[in-house]
């Protein structure tokens, strides 16, 4: 039986159109959904958008729509940037949709029945802008602490959700699964945070209309962070596909920024412990992205556009900028300059001068067959071991999420096998030694061929260009996790060159 790998990006917010952020964190998740099906896991990838709440309903307004005329525009947008990304997601969930809202409000019911949901009045400040609830000492100076806009009075009556009840027993299970918050430096905080007391969480409202009725009390709505995270169950087949849900549950790991870190290390166990349903095994907080040292914002006309980044440069070099950048995790700084150059640098210089010498190589000396090798020197084995040696070396990244380390350690591939061009001077011995040529060549294809493999998560059609280059006729998304073994690249083979992978850009221009 395959075994089973579910992976989610949060739910993003239908107030306004993608941006950078969004796509660093969809790309990520594409990029291990896509190695894990190539390891031979049964994978489950989840995105999709959330669509409720006060905030939804505002920015409506201000465009002359209803909410989902509004949702529905932004939904469309959503997924032709996804499309344009190449993001292999197996499931895009809306919470507009009826397998949700039935989701939400069976759960509502089941917990309210059990009492960890009661009636109570609500009386505190709320910032629409981030759909949160502070306390009055929470507020810098009236002002909600995460977007810097004022926030608002509230008081009326509300269902509350028994957060403080599972004070305890999360504390405890933070203890005991120490790999449940990732990366580590995350942790400390959400630990003190649970330490400093926590209170009933206001799970309804009655001056928002665009939300889910709460089923038996059609006065209120329900609390659109209450509503947005139950969608991982949703989507997974909670309370409508049993087998699929006995499958996929619990997700393997959830993908957040770092910003709503709280919310699914806190909240979400505390929702998932009351339903009595097992915890996700990871929470990773992502970081953000500043814009040439300063913070993206529609009022400094400073947010990056991913179709105008990808218009520019090309998918794959995006994919490739975003992953190799920064370590997941951390935060990043976007800037042409920075892009431009690891595009000469790893793509234009490393990879592509690497195929593209490989191949003509290949067309002058051998007539443009892959040669049959012959015999086996020290520098082989050094590159045979580094080119055969990449899965092992990548899981270990993988694991992690590491991805930046993951083409750190391609590339270190890539660099060795330049190198060996460098050493083994094939044009030399096209004179000299024809035997040592063919094994050097062939060396130089297989390398190729392997390194092909290995990209293939981060940036699929340059992947498919270096395999269809190669001569392979076979389909590169057919190949399996033992076909990243050395010596699979059948000799006679008739290559094809095309056009270079990556042209250098002027970094002046």
């Amino acid at each position: 039986m395959a075994r089973k790998f579910y992976i989610t990006t949060p739910i993003f917010y239908v107030n306004d159109l993608l941006h950078i952020g969004h796509a660093y964190c969809t790309i990520a998740c594409d990029v291990v959904a896509r190695f894990k099906r190539w390891a031979g896991y049964e994978v489950l990838f989840l995105t999709g958008t959330d669509e409720h709440g006060q905030k939804i309903a505002q920015a409506a307004s201000l465009k002359g729509k209803t909410p989902q005329e509004w949702a529905d525009y932004i939904v469309a947008q959503d997924k032709k940037l996804w499309e344009r990304l190449n993001i292999s997601h197996d499931d895009f969930i809306r919470t507009t949709e009826d397998r949700h809202e039935r989701t939400v409000q069976a759960i509502f019911t089941r917990l309210y029945k059990k009492g960890d949901i009661y009636k109570g009045e609500y009386e505190g400040w709320y910032c629409t802008s981030c759909e949160t609830f502070y306390l009055e000492s929470q507020l810098n100076e009236g002002r909600c602490p995460e977007c810097g806009k004022p926030a608002e009075k509230l008081k009326e009556e509300s269902y509350f959700f028994r957060l403080s009840k599972y004070q305890k027993r999360l504390l405890d299970y933070f203890e005991q699964n120490p790999e449940f918050m990732q990366p580590g430096f995350r942790k400390a905080e959400m630990v003190n945070f649970v330490k400093e007391g926590l209170k009933d969480l206001s799970v309804s409202r009655t001056a928002v209309k665009w939300g889910i009725p709460v089923p038996f009390d059609d006065k209120h709505t329900v609390y659109v962070w209450f509503d947005a995270l139950i969608n991982y169950l949703t989507a997974c087949g909670y309370l409508g596909d049993k087998a699929k849900f006995e499958k996929f549950w619990p997700a393997d790991v959830h993908v957040v920024g770092k910003e709503i870190f709280k919310f699914h290390t806190v909240i979400w166990p505390a929702m998932l412990m009351a339903l009595e349903i097992p915890l996700p095994r990871e929470v990773f907080g992502h970081g953000w992205w500043t814009v040439e040292g300063e913070k993206m914002s529609k009022s400094r006309g400073n947010v990056v556009d991913p179709l105008e980044v990808c218009e520019e440069f090309g998918v794959d070099a995006f994919r490739y900028f975003l992953m190799s950048e920064v370590p997941f995790g951390q935060d990043g700084d976007f800037s042409k300059k920075a892009l431009v150059r690891r595009y000469n640098s790893d793509l234009a210089n490393n990879l592509g001068n690497l195929l593209s010498r490989s191949l003509t190589m290949v067309e002058k000396y051998l007539e443009g067959k892959v040669p049959e090798p012959e015999g086996r020197e020290d520098e082989d084995k050094d590159l045979i071991e580094k080119a055969e040696g990449l899965y092992q070396m990548v899981l270990k990244f993988y694991d992690r999420l590491e991805l930046n380390g993951v083409l750190g350690t391609i590339w270190q591939t890539v660099d060795y096998a330049n190198r060996y061009i460098e050493k083994t001077a094939p044009w030399k011995l096209e004179k000299a030694d024809r035997k040592r040529l063919k094994t050097v060549l062939y060396n130089l294809l297989e390398t190729l061929r392997l390194v092909a493999l290995h990209i293939l998560p981060f940036m699929p059609q340059t992947a498919e260009r270096i395999w269809e280059q190669l001569g392979l006729e076979e389909k590169i998304y057919a190949q399996k996790i033992e076909d990243a073994r050395w010596g699979r690249l059948k000799p006679g083979k008739k290559i094809k060159i095309g056009k270079p992978l990556f042209p250098r850009i002027n970094p002046d221009l």
